[in-house]
């Protein structure tokens, strides 16, 4: 803790340990090999955590740091998110199939056909504005040109991505972008993450453990490659970053959030609505991750925290029936590689 004098660090290796991109303080440890770590054991990260709290005591004392603390804290936020999602990816590989959360009853949704809510084009702010916190990419507020074009009032749905999946979508080389078809051939995909085929149907893996498909749920942990191609094979698209969040800055930021407790994505209300915004899935758009004009990164290892990912991403936006629901906002920017599909992802269409 630099910012802490005199302070005595719990144990002078966690630094490079628990160092995950900061190349600003030191040697990170390598991701891919993150998984393979069985030590340090639960109560020595209990200890470590009492040493850092009593740390904290001293460090709130200076208001200066807040906002650095602030930052900190929002990105614990994202790591509540991390842990359960790769919780749940770790725990798909064991044939028991076991359940970190007590398996819950699916709430039967009516199936809805698509309504197509329209939005004006011209010239648009988007970007966060406010006094609260916001993260360095969500800025500066500016301009953009949008197109006139609709926007879904939903999610896909998992019977919608079956009638895709029936229609040979994972067979057919036209549907694709020329990556991900190549992702598709040399990975042998031919369903979502976490669904696997058996004699009674289709079922898949959550952290309720393995049940049945849940048909008019959103379809969720398809890839950037996936969403494009069933966007391709509906007649759409992806709504472009700039478009989803022109249509959810005016909604209200309700949906199914990590308090929930129940830990997959909930199906439409049985309306025309504009629904779903936020919550239940992250959704794909067609915007590549970059910076706003005029983004500047913070001075230090703080600068690292998001600009340097800036390059061969997707930006999601929305939330996900993981996320805390004090971390979402309409400017809120994800971003995956177009491969990714361990988060909750889903699909939102738009058109023209």
């Amino acid at each position: 803790m630099p910012n802490l004098k005199g302070y005595r660090p719990f144990n002078p290796l966690f630094e490079q340990l628990f160092n995950s991109y900061y190349n600003g303080i030191g040697k990170p440890f390598p991701r891919d090999k993150r998984g393979l770590l069985s030590r340090p054991s639960l109560g020595e990260v209990l200890r470590y955590r009492l040493w850092v709290d009593e740390a904290m005591q001293a460090l709130l004392a200076d208001t200066s740091l807040w906002p650095l603390i602030e930052l900190g804290l929002n990105h614990e936020q994202q790591h509540q998110e991390l842990l359960l999602t790769d919780l749940q990816y770790c725990w798909s590989v064991n044939p028991l199939a076991p359940a970190y959360a007590a398996p819950m009853n699916e709430t039967k949704f009516t199936h809805q056909k698509i309504s197509w809510h329209e939005f004006g084009g011209g010239i648009h702010s988007i970007g966060y504005q406010g006094n609260a916190f916001s993260f360095d990419n969500e800025g500066p507020r500016h301009s953009v040109l949008v197109s006139d074009g609709a926007i879904a009032n939903r999610l896909i749905t998992t019977r919608e991505y079956l009638e895709f999946m029936a229609d040979d979508g994972y067979q057919r080389p036209d549907l694709w972008l020329a990556d991900g078809w190549a992702w598709v051939q040399q990975n042998a995909i031919e369903a979502p993450l976490y669904w696997r085929e058996t004699h009674d149907g289709w079922r898949r893996f959550s952290l309720h453990g393995d049940q049945p498909l849940a048909l008019d749920n959103p379809v969720t942990h398809v890839s950037f490659y996936e969403a494009d191609a069933y966007a391709r094979w509906a007649g759409a698209r992806l709504p472009t970053e700039a478009e989803w969040e022109l249509v959810a800055s005016k909604q209200a930021v309700v949906g199914g959030f990590q308090e929930s407790a129940y830990w997959y994505p909930q199906g439409a209300a049985n309306d025309q609505s504009l629904q779903q915004l936020f919550g239940e899935t992250w959704q794909w758009t067609s915007s590549t991750y970059q910076a706003y004009p005029k983004y500047k990164p913070a001075a230090g290892a703080v600068g690292e925290y998001n600009g340097k990912f800036m390059c061969n991403q997707m930006v999601l936006r929305g939330a996900s029936c993981l996320t805390p629901v004090a971390h979402a906002r309409a400017s809120y920017r994800n971003f995956f590689y177009p491969h990714e599909r361990w988060q909750f992802t889903g699909i939102r269409l738009a058109r023209f």
